[in-house]
């Protein structure tokens, strides 16, 4: 009798290692076939192709890639469309859930996050990192010997009744939907940069890279594709790094040498701070700051007096016959003008913002080596600058290792692999993948600031390379020049960058070929899509497998749902890409407020529900509820896009300093305080719970 379940025991390991030796010569050819792809590239364009061609091609054959992929891979098999028929090796399950974490974030705002932050940029590798060693040993393991489709389904199952699955569903949109907008914002940058069309027409050709690899496949498509998204995102951000490292130190390995070029940035950093045209900048913004300020006391009457004065200004040059330009100026300047004193307080406040970070030196850039602002042996304000940093470093680092490791759609891809084991196997995979991308990031940034310390600032303004032009076209936010002293050369503080241009711009700034900022563009697409995948998927399978099926028709069909699971993921794709098309804040204040979000709504529900069998429905439900309000409403009333969009006037009340980012550090113990009390409270345990809990951890029992 023992001896069939042996055999198919012994059958099903045989078709997996034939399944994963073909995958590896399939994945070999086609890493051959980029590499390959990217050489001819290059040598077009020594031969004269244009870069709005090289643009194109980048664009146009990876989306055609990730489209045929998600076209064979086409099902309407309930277990391929939600879990890829479990039967996922561990190793590919890693390379597919290391795309699905190298977001646009990781992608394109870790390095650039670092570059405008040094040292501090470091709390989302730490914490994103140490995220998944909670993956490995309290949840993956334990979530797929459940095995059922989603987090919701765990809940739905481990707590009984209709509330712990229904918060699920709930928070499980939210938090995705937030992540999935920074995602299409990236692949709107992206898009616009490649092809240079419009911001928000980017978006939308994104979009149809998205559905294509994802409508049609659902995990079975997307988990390939993601897979071909990860080696195309690692060549493109290795290639500039590389090339960087070689450029300035003669090492192909920047991750081990980059330390000698943060020496150099550290003295010019210093020569900075000291430069006398540099201090004029300062000045200058300084007295703009402090104009500004006078300004907010009353805006009605400034913005009258702005008026007038516009409108005196024009009817002077209109009165001496000035040339039309002088006089096509000046009516610009009055049509910008803010519309009534509320959009006067709004942008002045912003402008003031922006005026006082650049009166600061080194256009409000910490020291790049330096742990933490402020200094512990400085005056009492120095001392408590740097306690209130380093709280917020911790605080950062905590809500992004819970978050990652409650993030529905990455703990939904350990029910892809066969068994509990091949998924303690896959984080590991997932670790080492990943890494090779945190590890470099660090470099990335000291190389590119040198560049930029070196080739760009003391440039004249006349002579300013062409990228400059360009990622200001595509979003001034992003990259604006200001000649504030009208000296005609760009200082430091004249230059405002944003960090999600620091990789993409990095190629450019260098120097590069163009074909390497188009492979870099690539990559950053392919990350921004592959996470975004992910995200639609689990917002699908929680309206149409969770809510619907498991709530509203039970005896729906299994073609109904998998229908129902599509036309779901449109709608939601197109309200992403409207919400993106708003550019409602910056990519990794959306990425960080969904770990937040993930955090305090799922992390302490399940861990307790793996782990504590007295642990009640009643007390999920009001530990998640209470936990992702307490979050979100610390983020409603002190961080600036979202008190704008809700009208919030009342001054910013931040808890011990703790900054909004962070805000999942206030709701997941208050989840925990909740779920524990509340089911301690309790008149008796649940006798089928607390068999599950037993199952789950305890197989063998």
């Amino acid at each position: 009798m023992s001896s069939r379940p042996e055999a198919g025991a012994s059958a099903g390991a045989s078709e997996q290692q034939a399944l994963t030796r073909e995958l590896h010569g399939l994945v070999s050819w086609y890493t051959v076939g980029v590499v390959a792809f990217i050489v001819l590239l290059a040598v077009l364009e020594q031969l004269g192709l244009s870069r709005l061609w090289i643009g194109l091609i980048f664009l146009m054959g990876t989306l055609a890639l990730y489209a045929t992929i998600g076209i064979l891979s086409r099902t309407t098999d309930e277990v391929e469309y939600y879990v890829a028929g479990r039967r996922v090796p561990a190793i590919y399950n890693g390379l597919a859930t290391g795309a699905d974490w190298m977001s646009a974030a990781s992608f394109i705002g870790v390095a650039g996050t670092l570059y405008l932050s040094g040292y501090s940029g470091l709390a989302f590798i730490v914490g994103w990192t140490g995220g998944y060693c909670l993956v490995a040993l309290l949840l993956a393991p334990y979530l797929r010997r459940f095995g059922q489709f989603t987090i919701s389904d765990f809940l739905g199952e481990r707590y009984g009744g209709v509330l712990p699955r229904l918060f699920g569903i709930a928070a499980a949109i939210l938090c995705s939907f937030v992540y999935v907008v920074a995602q299409i914002y990236g692949v709107g940058i992206v898009t616009a940069r490649l092809t240079g069309v419009d911001f928000e027409v980017g978006i939308f050709l994104g979009l149809g890279g998205i559905l294509l690899c994802s409508f049609l496949g659902g995990m079975r498509a997307v988990t390939w594709t993601q897979v071909a998204q990860y080696v195309i995102l690692m060549i493109a951000y290795l290639v500039p790094v590389v090339w960087l490292s070689v450029k300035q130190t003669g090492v192909p390995v920047p991750q081990a040498v980059y330390g000698y070029q943060l020496e150099k940035v550290t003295a010019m950093e210093q020569s900075l701070i000291e430069d006398p045209r540099e201090i004029e900048v300062r000045k200058a913004y300084a007295l703009r700051a402090e104009q500004l300020t006078e300004k907010l006391k009353d805006p009605a009457r400034a913005l009258r007096q702005d008026r007038r004065a516009a409108g005196q200004q024009l009817a002077v040059l209109r009165a001496n016959a000035a040339p039309a330009r002088e006089i096509a100026e000046a009516e610009k300047a009055l049509a910008a003008l803010p519309r009534d004193a509320q959009a006067a307080r709004q942008q002045w406040s912003q402008a003031l913002t922006q005026a006082e970070t650049k009166s600061r030196p080194l256009n409000g850039m910490p020291l790049h080596g330096q742990a933490f602002a402020g200094n512990p042996q400085g005056s009492p304000a120095e001392q408590a600058e740097f306690e209130l940093s380093r709280l917020n470093f911790l605080a950062l680092v905590f809500c992004l290792m819970v978050g990652t490791a409650a993030l529905p759609h990455i703990l939904i891809r350990y029910y892809t692999v066969p068994s509990v084991r091949q998924a303690r196997r896959s984080v590991a995979w997932s670790v080492l993948f990943i890494l090779l991308l945190y590890v470099t990031a660090p470099a990335l940034a000291v190389l590119v600031k040198y560049e930029v310390f070196t080739s760009v600032v003391g440039t004249p303004f006349s002579q300013l390379p062409e990228w400059v032009a360009a990622w200001n076209k595509v979003d001034p936010s992003l990259l604006s020049v200001t000649d504030i002293n009208q000296d005609g050369v760009l200082q430091l503080n004249e230059m405002t960058i944003g960090g999600d241009i620091i990789v993409l711009a990095g190629p450019a700034i260098a120097g590069l070929p163009y074909v390497v900022s188009a492979l870099v563009a690539a990559g950053a697409l392919a990350a921004a899509l592959s996470t975004a995948d992910g995200l639609l998927l689990t917002i699908s399978s929680a309206l149409s497998h969770d809510l619907y099926y498991k709530m509203i028709d039970p005896a729906a069909s299994t073609a109904r749902r998998v229908t129902m699971a599509k036309v779901v993921l449109l709608v939601v794709a197109l309200a992403a890409a409207y919400v993106a098309a708003q550019r409602p804040a910056d990519i990794l204040f959306l990425v960080s407020a969904a770990f937040s979000f993930a955090a305090s709504a799922f992390f302490p529900a399940l861990v307790l529900g793996i782990f504590w069998k007295r642990a009640t429905g009643l007390g999920a439900s009001l530990g998640m509820l209470s936990g992702l309000g307490l979050t979100l409403y610390y983020m409603a009333v002190n961080q600036p896009w979202m008190r704008s969009v809700l009208g919030i006037t009342r001054p910013v009340d931040l808890w011990w300093g703790i900054q909004p980012i962070s805000a999942g550090v206030f709701g997941v113990p208050l989840g925990f305080a909740v779920i524990v009390l509340v089911s301690l409270l309790a008149p008796e345990r649940d006798k089928g719970a607390a068999e599950l809990v037993e199952r789950i951890r305890y197989p063998g029992a």
